[in-house]
């Protein structure tokens, strides 16, 4: 097991620049998750780690050592791909033991090492099939068992879940999540699915088009994110944001509608600001705002709706301009169409700057 530290990297295709100065510490056995929209440059930088792409500048550490110019067999990673990447005419077995046999491993050695990663994975059963004969979870499995076979001093994993059904994903998460408890390597996943990033890391870093925009553990990018970009990609459903600006009985909306604030920042009157509040954190009040009800939700536990105040009804349900989405216990009796009164609890809302997108409270 090693540290990773990523130092004011930078990557360019020709005159584009993907990666812009990223700076990342990566502790010693720490399940690290990058997190981003697609081209925002995660895969790019995770492939630079593993030496698959060279660096443009900057210098990156596994361990004490800089690896910029060390070839990829000889970092001490592992990889796990999106695709799974096995050899179709090899057992599971052959796949798993094919790097220790290319490193001339005495067979003892590699049998053992084998039989450990199978107990661990769950595919002792499976040793002697062919991929050809596995389901979608069963390969991704195998994958990881093949990384697990070298005990690197770093776990590369490049959105490996995505092949697989929702069903299928939720469990292979927690299969992933159990796998570093007890093996303590240090691991690096990428993914675009801020879920998964939320239910497995124990650092979460944000891209943005080729920067961090924030890092820090899960539920402190949920519950104070630094920006508007942050704010809005983490949490499912998205956090709502209303444009407006503070006044003397709270924030004025551009719609007209006035929300709660507990407290408003210094010098803030009449300053264009967004109200952010997440779906859950809004309750239905007689004493609320009044709202048109759009589109409801069922989802057995919870009900999510889908509101705007009633004088824009024609715009489009996905302009989030004007969309509330509510996330509610209880089910309701409303139907499309009708007005309820919806607030926000106005010590869980977040404040952004309406021209930089940074927070403000």
């Amino acid at each position: 097991m090693s540290s990773v530290e990523i130092r004011h990297v930078t990557k360019s295709f020709g005159l584009a620049p993907i990666i812009k100065g990223v700076s990342i510490d990566i502790q010693d056995g720490e399940f690290v998750i990058l997190v981003g929209p697609s081209g925002c440059g995660k895969s790019t930088l995770l492939r630079m780690i593993a030496g698959l792409e060279d660096i443009s500048g900057g210098e990156i550490r596994i361990g004490s050592r800089v690896v910029n110019n060390v070839p990829p067999k000889d970092r001490d990673i592992a990889m796990v791909f999106q695709n799974y990447a096995l050899y179709p005419h090899m057992t599971v077995a052959q796949n798993m033991a094919f790097s220790l046999k290319l490193k001339r491993s005495p067979q003892g050695e590699i049998d053992e090492r084998v039989a450990r990663a199978a107990e661990i994975l769950g595919l002792k059963p499976l040793l002697e099939r062919f991929p050809r004969q596995l389901s979608g979870g069963q390969r991704q499995r195998v994958a990881m068992g093949r990384a697990i076979v070298r005990d690197p001093q770093v776990f590369l994993f490049d959105e490996p879940l995505s092949n697989l059904d929702a069903k299928l994903r939720v469990a292979m998460r927690a299969e992933i999540k159990a796998l570093h408890q007890r093996l303590k390597t240090t691991t690096i996943y990428v993914t675009h699915d801020q879920i998964e990033a939320m239910t497995m890391a124990d650092k979460i870093v944000v891209m943005h088009d080729g920067i961090v925009e924030q890092m820090g553990a899960p539920l402190e990018l949920y519950d104070r994110p630094a920006n508007l970009f942050v704010a809005g990609f983490i949490g499912s459903p998205a956090m709502n944001f209303i444009k407006g600006n503070v006044g003397s009985n709270g924030f004025k909306a551009e719609s007209g509608q006035t929300f709660p604030l507990a407290a408003a920042p210094a010098a803030s009157d009449g300053r264009p600001m967004v109200y952010g509040i997440r779906p859950e954190h809004i309750r239905l009040t007689d004493e609320g705002v009044p709202v048109e009800v759009v589109v409801i939700e069922p989802t057995g536990s919870e009900t999510q709706i889908i509101v705007r105040p009633a004088g824009e009804r024609d715009k489009p349900v996905a302009d989030h301009s004007s969309a509330i989405t509510c996330v509610l216990k209880d089910r309701i009796a409303a139907r499309p169409g009708d007005m309820i009164r919806v607030m926000p609890d106005p010590t869980k809302l977040h404040l952004f700057d309406g021209k930089t997108g940074g927070r403000l409270n």
